[in-house]
């Protein structure tokens, strides 16, 4: 048969560029744009106003020296180049958002949305710390409903419980397939490579119209069934099985997947919010629709949680479930909250006999030589 996968692949690897010119479109329609940094957001508020979410630049470091000027050095990459898209109107995603929605996942990005709300309207939503304190859960449904409020106000819309109701099934949809597409890779050996899946999960943010999206994303799945059932192989039987868990990645991150896989490993799952942290569980579709978005968002296992349980269950699920051989962490330059959390997952893994590998990057390409030695080295251990 001919395979139809490495066109399905490019259209999510290019996704993120393409979706210039479909916001743009959709801008020219007379859309409101609400752009986001984080999953803790709700974007199933943002699409029941009838607005469109978009994740923004914040993966590259062609804008981090522009940052700089105004930032410290040592601050996470992360957050300069979110700041540094602002400033050079160099993300067309960033120049279109009506709105920018922030959260106090950590003190470098509310100090940053300071200086950014001089450029750009931004709303910043209070995050608990912690999941099980008393309190924290109605803490977080009261700024879901005034992150609504804010919407409405500003977009002149109504949010019926009725539209937050499709959203969320129409969302829920969408993570089950993003779910199906990932868990393709329990099987031994995987049908996609792992930079191929993170291209297809981080690239799927970028695709506008839903019912496109679901479509592109149910063809793509079923192709890959059919190329697997017809004996297509693309990745050896001994390659060695690996989670990557840890700060987002995509972007100019997807350096640490390519030398893994380079080395003879294969990622089979990501934990991180690219991956299965986002895409993992469902919202209740039968309550209320708040309820279920205070209850969905608050138990994300991010490690500005305190105590952060749910990353290690989830963790510890994948691995199980994927069989792996290894666990890989990549933490950013200055991301204290993960860095701190390091010991904890090398003692959580240890206890389970899993092998693990923690690595600290940046957004620049200068320490690829090092993660590819470093990659090299783990991999021939397992």
């Amino acid at each position: 048969m001919t395979s139809e996968l490495p066109a399905r692949f490019a259209s999510f690897s290019e996704a993120r560029q393409n979706g210039f010119l479909a916001m743009k479109a959709l801008k020219e329609e007379g859309k409101g744009v609400v752009g986001t940094f984080c999953t803790y957001v709700p974007v199933e508020l943002i699409t029941a106003a009838g607005l469109v979410p978009v994740g923004l630049c914040s993966t590259s470091d062609e804008t981090i020296g522009d940052a700089e000027k105004e930032l410290p050095r040592n601050l996470c990459p992360l957050i300069k180049s979110s700041y540094g898209f602002a400033v050079t109107e160099k993300c067309p995603y960033m120049y279109f958002s009506d709105l920018v929605v922030g959260e106090t996942t950590c003190d470098g990005k509310v100090k940053m949305y300071e200086l950014l709300g001089k450029l750009k309207d931004v709303y910043v939503m209070e995050l608990p710390r912690s999941q099980s304190k008393a309190g924290a859960k109605q803490n977080w449904l009261r700024e879901i409903h005034a992150f609504a409020r804010k919407l409405e106000e500003k977009f002149g819309r109504t949010i019926s419980d009725e539209d937050l109701r499709r959203a969320i099934r129409e969302r829920n949809r969408e993570r089950a397939l993003l779910k199906e597409l990932y868990e393709l890779s329990t099987a031994s050996p995987p049908p996609v490579s792992g930079l191929r899946q993170l291209q297809i999960l981080y690239g799927s943010q970028f695709k506008f119209v839903y019912d496109e999206k679901i479509r592109e994303l149910s063809e793509t799945i079923a192709s890959i069934r059919a190329e697997y059932a017809a004996g297509n192989r693309p990745i050896s039987a001994h390659a060695k099985r690996v989670v990557i868990t840890g700060c987002p990645i995509g972007g100019a991150t997807e350096k640490l997947v390519r030398v893994l896989e380079e080395a003879g490993a294969v990622v089979v799952a990501y934990e991180n919010c690219t991956g299965a942290k986002q895409f993992d569980r469902q919202l209740d579709e039968t309550g209320d629709p708040y309820e279920a978005l205070a209850e969905y968002y608050l138990a994300i296992g991010c490690s500005v949680m305190s105590p952060n349980p749910n990353r290690l269950l989830l963790l510890g699920r994948l691995c199980e479930q994927f069989a792996a051989e290894g666990v890989v962490e990549m933490t950013l330059q200055s991301c204290h909250t993960y860095a701190v959390e390091t010991e904890t997952v090398r003692g959580f893994l240890k206890g389970r006999g899993i092998p693990f590998l923690s690595v600290e990057t940046d957004y620049s390409q200068g320490d690829t030589e090092q993660l590819r030695n470093r990659a090299a080295a783990f991999v021939e251990m397992l």
